[in-house]
């Protein structure tokens, strides 16, 4: 899809109150997240406040905030569910590293979760099918852009943002959630020491 709307507004007119209505001006607007864009800034900065003013399950506000161009939100989210049984936001991290570019994270993400339903659901041919994907985005990255079959990925980048959201849905509704704190995950030690190694470590492609 391709921009058809205003970038990095700031402005609140006509600002949409509803999780589907949000969606929906995202998904009509802007492409679906792919990889970085030149300019990394919300596509539309009157839709953060009121995305997080939305009080869903704290999964589908990083959701709307990915859709926004809006990673860091979404990471800050994603940072306090990044342990079983949060295995949607766990997915949803790793799409976040894929989107920036850090491959391997975002292969470590997609392999925590694999047994998980969300993961079938959205990946039903398997760990395998996910990580032969972020192998093709990280060829076309060696070949400078340039050259691969750039379409057919972000058909499938697509494809794999759209079963995440649907299957987020129907998970935890789009309702008002009053106190999004109570879908917090405390860390396992295994995660503690992936999120070390990305704060401190210098590994993968953007270093938090």
């Amino acid at each position: 899809m391709s921009y058809t709307g205003p970038s990095n507004t700031t402005s609140n007119h006509n600002a949409p109150a509803d999780f589907a209505a949000i969606e929906h001006r995202l998904t009509s607007t802007y492409a679906y997240p792919f990889t970085l864009p030149p300019k990394q800034s919300p596509h539309d900065r009157s839709l953060s406040n009121a995305i997080a003013s939305l009080h869903v399950h704290p999964t589908l506000e990083a959701i709307l905030h990915m859709l926004n161009n809006d990673l860091t939100s979404a990471h800050f989210l994603c940072r306090h569910m990044q342990s079983p049984p949060a295995f949607e936001s766990m997915l949803i991290h790793g799409v976040l590293h894929r989107i920036e570019g850090d491959y391997d994270n975002a292969s470590a993400w997609y392999g925590n979760v694999e047994d998980s339903d969300v993961f079938r659901s959205v990946w039903p041919d398997g760990l395998a099918s996910a990580r032969g994907f972020i192998e093709k985005l990280k060829e076309r990255r060696k070949q400078n852009k340039g050259t691969g079959d750039t379409a057919s990925l972000q058909v499938e980048s697509e494809r794999e943002m759209k079963a995440l959201i649907e299957f987020c849905k129907k998970e935890f509704g789009t309702e008002i959630l009053q106190d999004g704190t109570t879908a917090w995950v405390e860390p396992s030690e295994k995660i503690r020491e992936i999120a070390s190694k990305q704060l401190v470590g210098g590994e993968g492609w953007r270093k938090f």
